[in-house]
């Protein structure tokens, strides 16, 4: 029989990876977790390839309990993990042993958190991607009663001298607050907007309650197209600021459709998207302008810390004989949509 994890309380939870890369030309939007950088370092941590599926976990509480010995990892916003009722660290690999009850509880500050397991879990995929997609109708979230089968157990793990795990693998931790600075570069059609762009940089914006994985809607001092000319329909990439009729700013994310037909006053940087997918409605933020080079530096400048991660969790994990397994995860067959 395969080991699993059985879910308890689900939630609002979703198996997810970085999405499907390359299909937007299909008209197929790329989802995937929305807090890429939290998802990238879980799985790091627990010797996965960065696209490997794991578990997305928004706002609720959770639980779950393996059949067998597993190492995790669990990133992203604020929140309590237990091991068996025993306060576990974050950002840090633990092991948990067969029949202990993983529980994440007051998630908090951000909106979503990440939970790793070494080897990862069984999940169907489709074009080579095991994230949901609710256009598509493929994928579901994980109710209570669920069973995930993991790939891969883990071996025992202990201290040469002292018979406990060690971990002081020192991941980067991104600042989470009650307010947020998302960094921009300028859009298409900035100069649309005449003298008005700059209340983009100069206000306050409050997240709405109707924002989801396909944009976040915010109110404030919305920046007012000056331009009468009609706009076509035309393809706009995640992260675009669109400024549609009306008093809100619509930021598109992952889930979001690959044309539209309004303004786009500034795109949200790489590193600037993953923050934005922890805000929480009712939070405020300010965006922050920066040239395409202070984009590019700042992504490079984040992917060099990942990899510095990976270089020390491939030491340890060497140490502890523990698998390292930095190539993508094979799916199973694809499913037709």
């Amino acid at each position: 029989m395969a080991d699993t994890l059985t879910v308890h309380r689900a939630g609002l939870t979703a198996v997810q990876d970085l999405g499907r890369l390359g299909r937007s030309r299909y008209g197929l939007p790329v989802n995937g977790a929305l807090d890429q950088y939290s998802a990238r370092v879980a799985n790091v941590l627990t010797g996965n390839h960065e696209s490997a599926p794991l578990l997305e976990i928004t706002a609720l509480d959770f639980s779950c309990t393996p059949s067998t010995d597993v190492l995790v990892a669990v990133t992203g916003a604020p929140a309590d993990l237990t091991v068996g009722d025993v306060p576990r660290p974050r950002w840090e690999p633990v092991l948990v042993r067969a029949g202990q009850t993983i529980r994440i509880t007051a998630v908090r500050l951000g909106l979503r958190v990440y939970l790793a397991v070494h080897g990862s879990v069984e999940t169907p995929f489709l074009l080579g991607s095991c994230a949901p997609d609710t256009v598509l109708g493929f994928g579901r979230p994980l109710r209570d009663g669920d069973e995930l089968a993991v790939r891969t157990p883990c071996p025992p793990i202990d201290h040469p001298v002292f018979r406990i795990p060690l971990f002081q693998l020192h991941a980067p931790v991104p600042r989470f607050g009650a307010s947020w600075t998302i960094d921009v570069t300028d859009g298409p059609d900035l100069a649309e907007f005449g003298d008005s762009a700059e209340r983009l940089f100069r206000s306050e914006f409050t997240v709405s309650p109707r924002s989801n994985h396909i944009g976040l809607r915010m109110h404030g001092d919305v920046p007012r197209r000056v331009a009468t000319g009609e706009l076509l329909s035309r393809g706009v990439p995640v992260g675009a600021v669109e400024v549609p009729a009306g008093d809100e700013l619509l930021v598109l994310h992952r889930g979001r459709g690959v044309t539209a037909g309004y303004p786009v006053l500034a795109v949200v940087t790489s590193t600037g998207l993953s923050a934005l997918g922890q805000t929480r409605p009712g939070q405020s933020v300010r965006f922050r302008r920066r040239t395409v080079a202070e984009a590019v530096a700042a992504y490079r400048s984040e992917r060099a810390d990942i990899e510095a991660l990976r270089a020390r969790v491939r030491a340890v994990f060497d140490v502890l004989r523990i698998p390292f397994n930095p190539l993508p995860v094979p799916g199973p067959v694809p499913q037709s949509p």
